[in-house]
């Protein structure tokens, strides 16, 4: 009797077909010869016929994505969720995206055939929606920022900041580590809860190479309390550079959200820089952002550490595109009117069961810590949570007090549809 694994088709002749050209040219010669390998063995251990292998590596291709990233539709009510990559971007931007994939004038001027600056236009971008920014310049993120502004004006010399801002935010990133690896040295003034302009003045020198005010974005100190204000402090600071990490990203104060500091407010009140994520609630791509005095802001673009932080085409076509743009998904998100929630909420909890129930949506990433977003949810059974985890499309519900919890802020409208499909194939799944 012939064994039936000389059936099996070999692998020139799978890398021939149609469909497996195709994939390849998708995916890459490599995962479609990992593909064959698994349909191949699983045929020469029985387990799959020889005649069914070419059907079983075109649908494992089909399932198969160029990237390990899943898209997840965020069910949690938080805006700016960092383990989802903080701010969704606006078609404006993922549209940028796709140009400048591409080869793009960078730095190129296409008139002239000469080289260019890089970034002219986000910087552009940057500053007609913070007239009151000199100058401004972007790094790969907001840590970059910091980092690359403590480098330039204090390595070597001292940075004086009030022990009340020296925080840590997630992943144990403390911000005292990342201050000294730049070669300055700190100079922890005031006290946990209490800081006043006096210990400023006493710590100012020949040594300081800048004052550095940090928001604490992620905590509140509430009670016996004291901070020294941006204009105080621009006085006591005199011909100092004075620093402040907004940490955020908002350019212009936002009503909704009282006590977040802004860039425009932060440089009128008397910042020399002020530093800033933009994938945060500027609601754009990863990067880092410096606005601020023009003679400083070049200092900083003009340090050698700059070219190591420098943001890519693609960073710079997406934020240009969220600044100059129409309103990025996030701010939208974080100004979706309760009444419009509780009807899209009341809508699937008709189709897929679970009770209607007031929920508060939160900034995230650090944005306004305590703020609530008045909102509402659809309460249901916690089980549900895992398979919805685990679906196509993701869903990530929120779990709290024994309930699985599907807050819609997040949610574009037209993707409710596909969120009630998938509870109700979890629920399927559950049953």
């Amino acid at each position: 009797m012939t064994d039936p694994r000389r059936r099996i088709p070999r692998t020139d002749r799978l890398l021939a077909e149609p469909a497996l050209v195709a994939a390849a040219a998708r995916l890459g010669e490599r995962r479609v010869r990992a593909a064959i390998a698994r349909a191949q063995d699983a045929a020469r251990r029985g387990e799959l016929a020889p005649e069914a292998v070419s059907g079983a590596i075109e649908r494992d291709l089909a399932a198969t994505a160029p990237s390990s990233l899943h898209p997840v539709l965020n069910a949690t009510g938080v805006v700016v969720h960092t383990n989802l990559g903080r701010a969704p971007l606006s078609p404006a931007a993922v549209a940028a995206l796709v140009d400048a994939a591409g080869y793009v004038d960078v730095e190129l001027d296409l008139v002239t055939g000469m080289r260019s600056k890089r970034g002219v236009a986000a910087r552009a971008a940057l500053l007609a929606a913070c007239p009151v920014a000199e100058d401004a310049l972007v790094v790969n993120n907001g840590a970059a920022a910091l980092v690359l502004a403590t480098t330039a004006l204090a390595a070597g010399s001292e940075v004086v900041i009030s022990r009340g801002e020296l925080i840590e935010i997630g992943a144990g990133f403390r911000l005292p580590d990342l201050i000294a690896s730049t070669g300055a040295r700190l100079r922890e003034i005031g006290t946990t809860n209490r800081t006043h302009a006096r210990d400023y003045a006493e710590a100012i020198g020949p040594d300081t190479g800048c004052v550095l005010k940090v928001h604490p974005s992620n905590f509140r100190v509430e009670g016996f309390t004291a901070e020294v204000g941006l204009p105080e402090l621009r006085e006591v600071c005199g011909d100092v550079p004075l620093v402040m990490d907004l940490g955020s990203g908002l350019l212009a104060a936002d009503p909704a959200l009282p006590g977040e500091p802004d860039a425009a407010s932060a440089l009128a009140a008397g910042a020399d820089l002020v530093t800033a994520s933009g994938d945060k609630l500027l609601g754009g791509p990863q990067a880092g952002i410096v606005l601020g005095r023009a003679d400083l802001v070049q200092r900083l673009a003009q340090h050698p550490l700059a070219r190591a932080v420098r943001a890519d085409k693609l960073v710079l076509a997406a934020l240009e595109a969220t600044v100059g743009g129409p309103q990025a998904p996030a701010i939208a998100y974080l100004h979706a009117e309760p009444d419009g929630l509780r009807r899209r909420a009341e809508r699937l909890a008709e189709r897929v069961g679970g009770t209607v129930v007031p929920h508060d949506g939160r900034v995230g990433g650090g944005g306004a810590p305590g703020v609530p977003l008045p909102g509402w949810a659809v309460r249901l059974p916690e089980g549900l949570a895992a398979p919805l985890r685990a679906g196509d499309p993701a869903v990530l519900p929120r779990v709290s007090d024994g309930a699985c919890l599907i807050d819609l802020r997040c949610v574009p409208e037209d993707s409710d549809a596909a969120v009630a499909a998938a509870v109700e194939r979890a629920s399927a799944w559950t049953s």
